[in-house]
């Protein structure tokens, strides 16, 4: 635990020994600040041609809101210390271009809750930073900005982020305190929303409210998360840093955003920002941080080994180690792939050691197929089947696939792919779902009785594995397949983002990585 987690449990513990030796009066009651709860979260590629409606983010309103954060349960020091106004918060799997519609209502129906819930004294605004909508330049800026319009700007904003994220200028100006998390991938990301609310009520309570200064530096740097892992150097060492600069005196936090690869935007780039109540020291951490992410630009480099399919497949059918597990990377649903790009299940299927039913097992997760679902539940278990799958969104690299097989398992339910269904095609077992979904989790694959410990390969849609797959993978490679979240960044042909820009722009001299203070939220 940090020190300044040490100290914000003391802070709780005092303020809960207080409250429990005062008379619970409506008075008492009315001393707490009122904190209202929104945001919206989702990575946009705009490199991808799908399309995000209103109900990918699965929101909820209202005490559905308390769930997704255990450290606002019933009777936690952080639910007692405040009056909690929880409205909209929606989290959608990364995806295409969010519709403007969809932005409009739910933005609109954020600022309806939000109207009945005033006056506030904060609000936690949760969001991953990295959403594009069409017709609009900078959502989380804009949306940010509405709602100052409306709650005013006395109020408190604490802002939590995906390191992934963006931070413009707007956005910057218009909260207050902010931060993201720390780790790739992101095991922090609970511990992170709670800094971000421990440190709103902190400056509530304590009457220090806004912070005097607010660093934020961009640095001209536009990587892919599979090469800026914490789990490998520089990025480990990197993100080390930051911690200590939030120790130091008139310093409340430090960030480093990574910033998202795959939209093309001008606010698409790395960002440092400290936030804080001496400048000298705000100033000097930002710096610091921003001159050690450009000192290490060179350095990264892929968290795994890469190479072509071909290539991948290769070293998975000559390993001895189960499973080996292949990246699918281009089309990774996570970080905003369309997730039907048939061009590597094409790949599979005509490779010749999987044809027979003894060739090595080989598990592929996953493709959209509603056609295929549909037949699958008409047909049944052990039955075959015939019918077509992928590529309804995104046929740039291969067309729709006519998967021909026997239905092995179904499962209905689940949350993102409704309806899951298993097709056994020579040795390769392919899973086929009505609507998207990532594979993280074993239990994804047990569902359908499948056991991926014991599989010869396993083929994901993903970049860099999340810590379930990590720890089950014999080894690993990450194939470097097309799709809307292509790896390679120079044939992605980027027209908006700023320029000079590395690594695409490979010489940069005289790089400006001074701070920039943003003025506070409530200046005229």
């Amino acid at each position: 635990m940090s020190f300044k987690l040490i100290k914000y449990s003391f802070f709780f513990s005092f303020l809960l020994f207080i409250l429990s030796c005062e008379n619970k009066t409506s008075s008492t009651l009315s001393k707490k600040p009122k904190i209202a709860i929104a945001g919206l979260a989702i990575e946009s590629s705009t490199f991808s041609p799908a399309k995000t409606e209103a109900e990918a983010f699965l929101a909820r309103e209202g005490n559905a809101v308390f769930e997704y954060y255990p450290f606002l349960k019933e009777g936690s020091p952080q639910r007692k210390a405040a009056q909690w106004a929880p409205t909209l918060r929606g989290h959608a799997l990364p995806g295409g271009i969010v519709t403007r519609k969809a932005y409009d209502s739910l933005v609109g129906k954020t600022l309806s809750l939000l109207a009945k819930e005033l006056p506030l004294d904060g609000l936690f605004f949760d969001i991953h930073g990295a959403m594009s909508v069409e017709g609009l330049e900078d959502p989380e800026g804009d949306f940010i900005k509405q709602i100052r319009k409306l709650i005013g700007t006395e109020t408190l904003i604490s802002t939590s982020m995906d390191l992934h994220g963006n931070v413009s200028e707007r956005l910057a100006k218009y909260t207050d305190l902010i931060t993201c998390y720390r780790m790739a991938p992101h095991e922090d990301a609970l511990e992170s929303k709670q800094r971000a609310v421990d440190l709103l009520l902190d400056r509530l309570i304590s009457g220090k409210g806004k912070p005097k200064y607010k660093a934020w530096i961009p640095v001209p740097i536009l990587l892919p998360g599979e090469k800026t892992s914490t789990r490998i150097e520089p990025g480990k060492s990197l993100y080390a840093q930051v911690q200590p600069q939030t120790e130091k005196q008139g310093v409340i936090d430090a960030a480093i955003w990574i910033g998202y690869a795959w939209a093309d935007e001008p606010r698409n780039h790395a960002v440092v920002m400290v936030t804080g109540d001496d400048k000298k020291a705000v100033s000097t951490s930002a710096e610091k941080l921003a001159q050690s992410f450009w000192d290490v630009r060179d350095q990264f480099e892929f968290v795994a080994p890469t190479a072509s399919l071909e290539t991948s497949l290769s070293y998975a059918l000559n390993s001895d180690k189960k499973p080996y597990i292949i990246s699918d990377m281009g089309d990774n649903p996570t970080a905003g792939g369309a997730g039907d790009v048939t061009w590597t299940l094409r790949e599979l299927l005509k490779h010749k050691a999987f044809k027979t039913a003894s060739g090595p097992e080989l598990i592929y997760a996953s493709i959209p197929g509603p056609e295929m679902i549909q037949a699958a539940l008409k047909a049944g278990v052990n039955n075959k089947v015939s019918a077509w799958v992928g590529a309804q969104v995104d046929d740039r690299f291969a067309p729709p696939i006519l998967l021909k097989g026997t239905v092995e398992a179904i499962h209905q339910g689940d949350v993102h792919a409704e309806t899951e269904v298993v097709i056994r095609v020579g040795s390769i077992r392919v899973i086929v779902t009505k609507k998207r979904k990532p594979y993280h989790r074993e239990k994804d694959f047990t569902q359908l009785g499948l056991n991926p410990k014991m599989a010869d390969i396993v083929v994901v849609k993903i970049g860099y594995l999340v810590p379930e797959l990590y720890n089950m993978r014999g080894d690993w490679i990450m194939a470097l397949t097309p799709g809307g979240v292509d790896q390679d960044l120079e044939r992605l042909g980027y027209k908006r983002i700023k320029r000079p820009m590395f690594p695409l722009d490979k010489n940069m001299n005289n790089v400006d990585l001074r701070t920039r203070f943003i003025e506070a939220s409530d200046a005229q």
